[in-house]
């Protein structure tokens, strides 16, 4: 399979699939079947082999990866420890057990010294455990919309108020320019974010960037070799992007098809928010479904 069939495939195999069958199904069997297709997805692109499984619900490509050469390798880094600083406000521990901070850490490959773009960083729960994980020689940016600003009350999220997070430099800037030099990160995260891309709150109403640009922005910021991590709800398979704004959730093939355009290569996927009771077609503010949605979780790579 030639690269512009993998790209067509990478945007359109859920519509494909929705449209091959006129039965009904239950949540868990859609959830199967996208997951399955995904599954599909990555073998035909090379993304996984055909042996797939790494560290449980984990799926690694066989290739070379960056050369770790802000930190260690990943094998002597202790995220649980970094999890169980007790440094970290109690709110934040509470919500562990839903986040999965230590395995999300792990698949991410976050290692000390590292340069972080975590973008719409929210209040902040992920930016403080990646603060911890890259340490003192290590940098994170922590980016938001100036929309944002509203949901924190201030200018900026109040944990920055603290003076605890030395290493975390705060931008505040649409999605689609994220303000950095040139392949100046190692590492950029997007945790639950991307579908925000096709939703327009009320203090933003030409939106918080175009979708296109901003995964050229990712793969701009990036160092050669750095990787991207994306993490978001799971929209049924052929959903169209404005589910984003809906639902607040997005169909993976879409982020799938978005980072590769931009020229970013799919190296690893996981499963470990997978959720087959999720409908996915509720927002996930529903309280029926808050803190359990079905999740995607990717890892794409810049080439060297």
């Amino acid at each position: 399979m030639n690269r512009a069939a993998i790209s067509t495939l990478a945007l359109s195999f859920g519509l494909l699939t929705a449209c091959a069958s006129n039965e009904l199904t239950t949540p868990s069997q859609e959830n199967a079947r996208a997951r399955a297709q995904l599954d599909e997805m990555m073998q035909e692109t090379g993304s996984i082999g055909d042996d797939g499984a790494m560290g449980g619900d984990m799926t690694m490509r066989t290739m070379p990866v960056m050369e770790k050469e802000p930190g260690e390798d990943i094998a002597d880094v202790d995220y649980a420890a970094i999890i169980s600083n007790e440094a970290r406000p109690a709110d934040d521990v509470a919500r562990d057990n839903v986040r999965k901070p230590s395995a999300v850490l792990e698949f991410a490959g976050v290692t000390p010294g590292m340069t972080v773009y975590e973008i719409e960083a929210g209040g902040g729960y992920f930016t403080e455990i990646l603060s911890l994980a890259v340490g003192d020689t290590g940098t994170i940016y922590m980016q938001n919309p100036a929309a944002f600003d509203s949901y924190f009350g201030g200018s900026q999220p109040p944990r920055l108020s603290e003076g605890r997070l030395d290493n975390v430099e705060y931008v505040k800037t649409q999605f689609d320019d994220l303000k950095v030099e040139d392949a100046s990160v190692d590492m950029v995260t997007w945790m639950q974010g991307p579908h925000e891309l096709w939703y327009t709150p009320d203090s933003a109403p030409d939106g918080l960037g175009e979708a296109k640009a901003a995964f050229a922005e990712i793969a701009r910021v990036l160092k050669p070799g750095g990787m991207f991590i994306a993490l978001d709800h799971t929209a049924p398979a052929g959903s169209p992007a404005t589910t984003g704004g809906e639902t607040h959730r997005i169909d993976p093939a879409l982020v799938i098809g978005m980072a590769k355009s931009a020229g970013l290569e799919m190296v690893a996927s996981s499963d470990m928010f997978a959720n087959p009771d999720d409908p996915m077609t509720v927002t996930v503010f529903d309280e029926s479904i808050r803190g359990k949605t079905d999740q995607f979780l990717l890892k794409f790579q810049k080439p060297e």
